[in-house]
Formats: structure tokens, C-alpha cells, sequence
């Protein structure tokens, strides 16, 4: 359930919104400790002014760390959905740069390739996977559509798995479908890899592809760990809900790599806070670092009910030690936004 909270004894998800429409309750322990990580940035809102419209951002910016967009030098860029009407790319100082009117986009994810990069979007409307290519300059191209047979696309992320582009498509009933990618550099096609069920409403991913792992927030249970070079539906459970660390619904998920450490963040929608844990290791070998919320500040408000979530590692514009860009629910600004957070003040409020 979206909105501001500040500790929960139990959640109910109501149909407010095309993200969290389940009739369960799902007991849950008060929140536990979290700290308060203010906010770095924002951008425009998106136009849509219905309640439920951003959805999920990817980070980019290029091997120099600046990167040429519409005929404009950038320190990078975040794209975002409006999951009613398309696609946007923002510049970090929130402007928004283009606008794809694609529909009905749910989830987004992309991968370098050459001197840009291929992204990739789950699309309600066609049913499939669409593609764009951002070729190091200009701007984003269409570069190729996947169609797929799930009822209704929800989910999606991306990775690099042994050399070959893998896209990921989940199911808002959590049925699972990974492609394999081809592109001949005009065309980017997609040809089905493996299928398995995570068992319920999933929606929020992401691929590490140093380990070839996959991790799947599955909305009421918890977040999973997928091997995907094992057996198709092979999983352990990372973290469930109803210990107060992860409040249902779970929703975004990314990764972030800093001083040769990998980091999983994963949005915990229901009391407006984001989980962070080790992943460098083997499955159980798991450590969980904390939680944080985003507070506002200079003129930014405070991140709440966050759907999805990307983080860049590494220096990207003023942020030396990485970038997190999330969805927020209520944006004081009118519609729905992203919101940018700075990785190293997150590190430092963990004690990390």
C-alpha cells in the first residue's frame, strides 16, 4: 500500500493503484531501524496526473563520464516511465530531454553496448519486451520489439550473461520468461531462453551479471535469488517479508557495486523504506547491511511508496561514489517523479 508511514503493524493492500492490487492482509513486525538519507535531486513530473504513472528508472552515462544527448553535453541520464503513456529521458539536473509516447511501459532496464547502450521496456500494451538503442549520442532509437505470451507483461530487467544480452520479462501473475537478444545492428530480436513461475504477483528484478544471478521481488513473500545458469525455476529466498526489514509489497530491486563490494536495494513500498544487503557471496551467504528512507530537502521532498529503483556505480556527475535514482508515490510537485540519492550518503548514514 502506497504512502508515508512511519512503522506498520500490518498492511493492507487495497486496489488503489495497477501496482498493488491484491485482497490479502499480510502481517508484518513494526518497520525496523532505519535511517534517513536526504535527497539529492529530483525530476519534472511526469505528465500524466493520475495517481499511479512513474514507474521505474535506468541510469546511464558514458565511458567519460559525460555523454552527448540530443546535440547536449550531459554528466548522464536517467530514463523513466510513465507506465500510461511512455517513455522519458531526464538529464541529472531533472529536465527532461525526449519523450517516447510508447504507451503502456511498465518497467525499464538497459545494458552498455559499444559507446551507448540497448534498453529495454515491459509493454502492457503491445505484450512484449520493446527495445530502443541510444548509439552515444543523438537520442533514443526504437530498435526492435519482443513478443511474448504472458497475460500481462509487469516486470523487467536486463543483463550480459556469458556474452549474450538476456532480457527478463515477469508476469504480473509472476510467470517468468528470459530471452536471449540478437542484434545485426539494425534490429534487436529476442528468442525465448527459459519460462518458470515465481508463484505470485513479482514485478521488481535485477541481474547481476559478474554471477549470472537474477533477483526477483515477489510482492506479499520476499525477495528470491535465481541462478540463471542452473536449472530454470532453481531459487533460494534472500529475504521474506515479516521481520520488519522488508514491508510488503516488495517492489524495486538493483545493484550497485563500490570498492569491489556488491549491494542489493530493494524498495519496501509499505512503509516507504529501501533494504540493503551484501550479495558478494554465495546463496546464504547474504549480509544485511540496514534500511534507509529519503527525507527531503532544498526544495526536494521526501520519497514515498517507491514502485522501482536503478543505482549506477561508480562517479557519475556530482555523485563520486554512485547514484540511486527511485520512483516517488506522493510528489509534492504535483505528479508522480524520480527522485536522486546519493550512494555515499547512504553508505555513511549505514555506518558503512
Amino acid at each position: 500500500m502506497r504512502g508515508r508511514f512511519e512503522g506498520v503493524l500490518a498492511t493492507f493492500l487495497l486496489p488503489l493503484c495497477g501496482c498493488a492490487t491484491q485482497p490479502a492482509q499480510v502481517a508484518t513486525a513494526p518497520s525496523a531501524p532505519t535511517v534517513e538519507v536526504p535527497a539529492a535531486g529530483e525530476t519534472v513530473a511526469v505528465a500524466t496526473q493520475m495517481a499511479d504513472a512513474a514507474d521505474d528508472p535506468a541510469i546511464w552515462t558514458g565511458a567519460s563520464g559525460r555523454v552527448s544527448f540530443a546535440g547536449k553535453a550531459q554528466d548522464g541520464i536517467v530514463l523513466g516511465t510513465d507506465k500510461k503513456a511512455g517513455l522519458y529521458v531526464f538529464a541529472l539536473t531533472g529536465e527532461s530531454l525526449q519523450f517516447l509516447p510508447e504507451g503502456l511501459l511498465n518497467n525499464v532496464d538497459l545494458r552498455g553496448q559499444g559507446d551507448g547502450f540497448v534498453a529495454g521496456a515491459s509493454d502492457r500494451g503491445r505484450m512484449g519486451v520493446a527495445l530502443w538503442r541510444f548509439a552515444g549520442q543523438g537520442e533514443l532509437r526504437p530498435a526492435g520489439f519482443v513478443k511474448s505470451d504472458l497475460a500481462e507483461p509487469y516486470g523487467f530487467c536486463m543483463g550480459r550473461i556469458h556474452g549474450t544480452l538476456v532480457a527478463v520479462l515477469i508476469g504480473k501473475d509472476g510467470q517468468v520468461r528470459e530471452y536471449a537478444l540478437a542484434d545485426d545492428g539494425t534490429t534487436i530480436t529476442g528468442t525465448e531462453r527459459r519460462r518458470y513461475a515465481v508463484g505470485s504477483q513479482s514485478e521488481g528484478c535485477t541481474i547481476d551479471d559478474a554471477s549470472a544471478t537474477l533477483f526477483i521481488g515477489e510482492e506479499l513473500k520476499g525477495v528470491w535469488r535465481y541462478p540463471l545458469d542452473g536449472a530454470p525455476g532453481t531459487r533460494t529466498l534472500l529475504a521474506g517479508v515479516g521481520d520488519g526489514r522488508l514491508v510488503a509489497d516488495v517492489e524495486g530491486a538493483t545493484l550497485l557495486r563500490d570498492g569491489g563490494e556488491t549491494f542489493l536495494i530493494v524498495s519496501s513500498q509499505g512503509d516507504s523504506a529501501f533494504a540493503v544487503w551484501k550479495v558478494d557471496g554465495a546463496p546464504g551467504a547474504e549480509r544485511y547491511l540496514g534500511r534507509f528512507r529519503v527525507t527531503a530537502k532544498g526544495g526536494v521532498d521526501a520519497v514515498s511508496g517507491t514502485d522501482g529503483l536503478d543505482a549506477w556505480s561508480g562517479p557519475i556527475g556530482p555523485f563520486a561514489k554512485g547514484l540511486i535514482a527511485v520512483q516517488d508515490d506522493v510528489n509534492d510537485g504535483g505528479a508522480q517523479n524520480f527522485k536522486l540519492v546519493d550512494w555515499a550518503a547512504v553508505r555513511a548514514a549505514l555506518g558503512r
